[in-house]
């Protein structure tokens, strides 16, 4: 039996090399979060208690890899062990899904140079695209973050993924970060945008807001914000946290404009309001949000939707997450027929918070590392979005 990184899983899954993955924990873990395409079987009690738990019997194809997977990277080396014996080139995933957290792929918003693929509600006006943007996706998080550029300076929104990166995608396309940017305080994981603003030498750039103990360049609703030949517009949307801004990167004529929404609204649902907030300021909140989507809204129904969260594990596919904000128009729009409606379904909904997000909220404003291993803290499912 050996063990195999998430470096080199997450490299095999980018170039399309055949693996099996088979996630062996309990049924309820691995509904709640698990690695795009895996199998599963629960046997995680069973190989525990030194037992196969029908992994003697279980049909995989031999003409590839296996990797096996558990929540910590132990348990799972059992079930490669016994694959092994059985004749299958077997590795354990090191770290299990904890260490998967920090797993990434990308996919492009807008069809990059020589790229045949179009953007949806693309349009055949000749002008050319001078926006380029690049999905980052923390795959088991389900965090989006952005690369976004005009084909020289560039700029990065919301990033949660090792500086290095963000660092290495701009620098193979030959762009230049000068700017990083946050939608909010974010509470399912630790923020990057200072270490990657200092490991660049950009401008960090913030909501206004009085939460953060370290500098920051404050933006203010209606602020235009540029970057090289990008005019961003900040919209204040209060209602996820009291800060929280969404940006408007407008398209050039025919073409759709971006709506990076945070953590306000996603494809299929709505940032949650009672984070670290008793049950008054969660009312409070939800009565801001009704307003700030209201707003939202009001944008040309082609606008592309581009969150910063995935609800389900993203796949090394290309594809990026969006939508437009019609289809979101779809079943948003009568959920605010009244303030008491949209209220009433919103707190009925509520998931179970993330966990240790008090901690990571209490890291994200003082800008200090934690002492212990971010995968500790960061570890599960997404859980910032009411789904509706």
């Amino acid at each position: 039996m050996e063990r195999i990184s998430v470096e080199t899983l997450r490299t095999w899954l980018e170039s399309g090399q055949a693996v099996t993955i088979l996630d062996v924990r309990p049924t309820a873990a691995y509904a709640a979060w698990s690695i795009p395409g895996s199998q599963h079987l629960d046997a995680y009690e069973a190989l525990k208690a030194g037992q196969p738990g029908g992994l003697d019997q279980l049909a995989l194809p031999k003409d590839r890899p296996v990797v096996t997977v558990c929540e910590a990277g132990l348990v799972s080396q059992r079930a490669a062990a016994l694959l092994a014996a059985r004749g299958f080139t077997a590795y354990s995933l090191e770290g299990g899904m904890r260490a998967w957290s920090l797993a990434w792929n990308t996919a492009p918003v807008l069809p990059e140079p020589g790229s045949s693929r179009q953007p949806e509600a693309a349009s055949t006006t000749p002008e050319p695209e001078q926006r380029q943007v690049i999905q980052i996706r923390r795959t088991g998080k389900g965090c989006l973050s952005y690369l976004i550029s005009d084909g020289a300076a560039a700029l990065v929104l919301d990033p949660a993924l090792d500086p290095t990166v963000y660092q290495q995608q701009a620098r193979q396309r030959g762009w230049q970060i000068t700017a990083v940017l946050e939608t909010h305080i974010h509470a399912d994981h630790l923020s990057r945008a200072r270490a990657l603003a200092a490991a660049c030498g950009a401008d960090l750039y913030l909501p206004a807001q009085r939460r953060v103990s370290f500098p920051f360049k404050p933006i203010a609703d209606g602020q235009q914000l540029t970057i090289g030949r990008l005019h961003l517009q900040a919209l204040h949307t209060p209602g996820h946290t009291p800060e929280s801004t969404c940006y408007l990167l407008p398209g050039p004529p025919g073409r759709p404009a971006l709506l990076f929404s945070g953590d306000t609204l996603f494809p299929e649902g709505l940032g949650r309001p009672d984070l670290d907030a008793d049950p008054d300021e969660a009312r409070r909140r939800v009565a801001l949000l009704y307003t700030s989507l209201q707003r939202l809204l009001s944008l040309p129904d082609d606008s592309l939707v581009l969150a910063g969260h995935s609800a389900r594990p993203l796949p090394f596919d290309g594809q990026p997450a969006l939508t437009t904000l019609a289809t979101v128009r779809g079943w948003l729009a009568p959920l605010l027929a009244s303030p008491a409606t949209f209220s009433a379904q919103l707190l009925s909904n509520l998931p179970a918070p993330p966990a240790h997000y008090q901690e990571i909220i209490a890291a994200n404003e003082s800008g200090e590392w934690p002492t212990v291993p971010p995968e500790e803290l960061e570890g599960g499912a997404n859980r910032c979005a009411v789904t509706l």
